[in-house]
């Protein structure tokens, strides 16, 4: 109940003071493209109840794809651009907080599909409500330029973000505590002054994913034993046998997924979704 009373009050506070922010905001989306000030997605709220995430938009009405970012967009309008850089099409949100969808400290809502994809997890996340920030918000506060950089981003989002930000924020939500939340919102202020000063100086930096290695499963006949002038002829095939005779798997994994299996040696599964709380 107080953390309730608390998020009313900061978000009310907030809110009154952006209200120049966001009036300025809304004569430059209107002039910059045709269609609404605000935009509306259905997101997954506290016991699996859906509504309505408030944002400014930063995209042209209508566009066809993905119901998320990963990269570069050419759905992004030029405004939208610096209006994702800053953070700024987030302040809405403030109002999802005041209604009670949303809290000010808590793990990120997603769209349905992701929630569906990754529902075990979920489960216990979205016994409290979503927010506007927590850690792993923080760790990826620039994330759409990281998964500018991946050859695949789907892919990397899938199987390396989410993981990882689903780990954060359980491990978050079984300690946090007001006075945490009140540092995660400083922090969060921080970053956010911080990520626009280095937009610019420095790359995004990329959580690297640690190779992890996982027996194979013994074969039932052995590889066939070549001599060393065989061997020699061809250097390239005689490394590729070697690492196959070798009996392991190398898997890319990420960094919480690496310190989980640290701690527990005996989970033997090579796939990273499966390990998600």
């Amino acid at each position: 109940m107080f953390k309730r009373s608390l998020d009313f009050s900061l978000a009310g506070i907030l809110l009154v003071f952006m209200l120049p922010i966001l009036a300025v905001a809304a004569v430059i989306i209107k002039w910059d493209s045709d269609g609404p000030i605000l935009f509306r997605q259905v997101r997954m709220g506290r016991n699996f109840r859906r509504f309505q995430l408030l944002k400014l938009r930063s995209m042209f009405e209508a566009s066809a794809g993905l119901p998320f970012i990963l990269g570069p967009d050419k759905r992004i309008t030029r405004i939208g651009r610096w209006l994702r850089r800053f953070k700024i099409d987030e302040l809405p949100q403030l109002w999802n907080v005041l209604r009670g969808d949303m809290s000010l400290v808590g793990p990120r809502p997603v769209v349905p599909e992701i929630v569906k994809e990754f529902h075990r997890s979920y489960e216990r996340l979205l016994e409290k409500r979503p927010g506007l920030t927590d850690p792993a918000t923080l760790k990826y506060i620039r994330e759409t330029e990281m998964l500018a950089a991946v050859r695949d981003p789907l892919r990397y989002f899938k199987s390396v973000v989410t993981p990882d930000k689903l780990l954060i924020s359980r491990a978050y939500q079984e300690r946090a505590t007001v006075w945490r939340d009140l540092g995660v919102i400083a922090a969060t202020g921080w970053g956010l002054f911080r990520s626009c000063l280095l937009t610019q100086r420095e790359p995004p930096e990329r959580p690297l994913a640690p190779v992890f290695v996982f027996p194979r499963p013994a074969q039932s006949t052995p590889a066939p034993q070549r001599t060393g002038s065989q061997r020699a002829k061809n250097p390239a095939r005689r490394t590729a046998a070697t690492r196959r005779r070798s009996g392991y798997a190398r898997v890319e994994l990420s960094p919480v997924v690496y310190k989980h299996l640290q701690r527990n040696p005996r989970a033997d599964t090579p796939d990273p979704l499966r390990l998600a709380p």
